[in-house]
């Protein structure tokens, strides 16, 4: 799903809960990481978490929690299809922290390490 899609229903939402319901249904629909993608742990996380890329120079990712996968799935689709110049020059984190999103500190760890990973790539 395209990162505006997702921004925008996320928007729709007040609840906090249905927020991370949804969130949870987007990472249901991470794509399966291809054979031949080339996967890193990202330290930093509570939980496990990949971030692939594949040989089509797209990203793909893997996490054991299902709020996570969300997490990453939104981040995956914010950089999907740009370069890595593009995605050094984005303001992910503030994006991000844009959607509102109730994760508490730990979480948001996390996703500092993962937006790191990204714009260092």
């Amino acid at each position: 799903m395209q990162y505006e899609k997702m921004k925008n229903l996320l928007n729709s939402l007040d609840n906090p809960v249905d927020k991370l319901e949804l969130v949870m249904d987007f990472g249901r629909e991470l794509e399966s990481v291809p054979q031949s993608a080339q996967c890193h742990e990202i330290t930093g996380c509570a939980s496990h978490v990949e971030i692939c890329v594949g040989p089509d120079g797209r990203f793909y990712g893997v996490a054991d929690s299902a709020i996570v996968r969300g997490v990453l799935a939104i981040l995956l689709a914010m950089v999907d299809s740009k370069t890595l110049t593009q995605i050094r020059e984005m303001d992910l984190m503030g994006e991000f922290l844009g959607l509102k999103l109730n994760l508490g500190a730990a979480r948001l760890s996390g996703v500092n390490s993962m937006i790191s990973f990204l714009q260092n790539l």
